[in-house]
């Protein structure tokens, strides 16, 4: 077997503004595995307010990845075992994951989302709306026609004036994404005009460690549905969560990859928890990780690819709104140019 690592630099179509940074574009770590020939791919993203940074990753898997794919990369179970116990970074993981899942798919010349025994159907995805002003928010809104859902980024300043000026250029599903940039003072504000507006939930609008607010806000009369994006990380977070929230976000980067998603998924459905498929920016290839699972999530937000320029991978279908997975084997992607 032979494992390769590389930086990936996506560039973004707009400046991406959330509620604690702007950026123009991002790095993912892209992992190349070789065996038997056959040649796989994975795409792990950096979770930067953890510290992780792709040099940092590639360097880990470099160190690490022949040892944890082990002797056999068709040992998915194995191969997550040792991810789970292994104290590299989480982005990395994800890329390793990714690259054993799209080389056992080839291997098998079936789709993952096949291998895994789901369908391949994913419910309409979001398209997130960043941070900006008044003009800029709807010019974004218009330059992206077609969606059944807009995600709007909360946080900063004239929250409600922008949430009302993209209600009057479109009918589509909203749902608002505080990045822990509210108090709860805010979200009480806001409820009621957050109401007359249609917005479906709110995600993470409270810093993760402030469970105070949440449980202040659940006793709140008429309340949205609260879900959890920066205070869910893997299988570990999400019984706690479902004493303060309604439901969790799941997020390849941060969890590991598509193993530890799938028994994140089960938890939640024991504990009667709302799922959202989430990304970072990424390319198709790190989105088609995720979109494997998508036909299990309540909500999908993999839009990560349709917010950059560039096309490292692709083999990703957009319709109506709906990412649409490749019925090629493997995730489904393929290189824009040779690696």
């Amino acid at each position: 077997m032979r494992a390769s690592f590389s930086r990936e630099t996506l560039a973004l179509a707009d400046t991406f503004t959330i509620a604690r940074s702007s950026v123009d574009s991002e790095d993912v770590c892209v992992a190349t595995l070789e065996a038997d020939g056959i040649t796989a791919y994975g795409e792990g993203s950096p979770v930067k307010y953890w510290g992780e940074s792709v040099p940092a990753m590639v360097e880990a898997l470099e160190d690490d990845a022949t040892r944890l794919v082990g002797a056999d990369p068709r040992d998915i179970e194995g191969v997550a075992r040792r991810l789970r116990s292994w104290d590299g970074p989480q982005g990395a993981k994800q890329a390793l994951d990714g690259a054993v899942h799209d080389w056992v798919g080839k291997r098998y010349g079936i789709p993952v989302w096949r291998l895994l025994g789901v369908d391949g159907r994913l419910p309409p995805t979001s398209f997130t709306i960043g941070i900006a002003d008044v003009d800029e928010t709807v010019a974004k809104v218009e330059r992206a026609p077609g969606y059944e859902v807009y995600k709007v980024k909360v946080g900063g300043p004239g929250d409600l004036e922008r949430l009302e000026a993209i209600r009057s250029v479109t009918d589509a599903r909203l749902r608002i994404d505080g990045n822990e940039g509210w108090s709860l003072k805010t979200a009480g504000d806001m409820l009621p005009h957050l109401r007359r507006l249609g917005v479906e939930f709110v995600e993470q609008p409270f810093p993760a460690g402030d469970v105070d607010s949440y449980h202040g806000y659940r006793a709140l009369p008429d309340r949205l549905p609260v879900l959890i994006d920066e205070g869910c990380k893997d299988l570990a977070s999400v019984a706690a969560i479902g004493d303060y929230a309604d439901g969790i976000v799941i997020k390849l980067s941060k969890c590991g990859g598509i193993r530890e998603a799938l028994r994140m998924i089960h938890a939640a459905r024991a504990l009667d928890l709302q799922v959202m498929l989430g990304c970072m920016i990424e390319s198709q290839l790190g989105i088609a990780e995720a979109a494997q699972l998508g036909s299990l999530a309540d909500h999908v937000d993999l839009d990560g690819h349709l917010l950059i320029t560039s096309s490292p991978f692709t083999g990703l279908e957009l319709a109506e709104g709906r990412v649409e997975l490749s019925a090629r084997p493997g995730l489904g992607v393929s290189p824009e140019r040779a690696r």
